[in-house]
């Protein structure tokens, strides 16, 4: 099984694309980083299910 995933989402703040690294050895885990193209903070959520695949969730770090 890949512990990584590479997920895309949209950033919260200026809506463009972006890729994420995900360790999928951690069921359930939430971090603070900086959106690639705008360099805003965002809180990303992730809780991997049972096949051990990432669910993310993106928001404003201040929202």
């Amino acid at each position: 099984m890949n512990m990584l995933e590479t997920v895309s989402e949209l950033c919260p703040l200026c809506g463009e694309p972006i890729e994420l690294v995900i360790d999928c050895s951690v069921v359930e885990q939430q971090y603070t980083e900086d959106c690639q193209v705008c360099c805003a903070p965002m809180l990303i959520s992730v809780v991997v299910d049972e096949q051990g695949l990432p669910a993310v969730s993106l928001t404003a770090e201040n929202g």
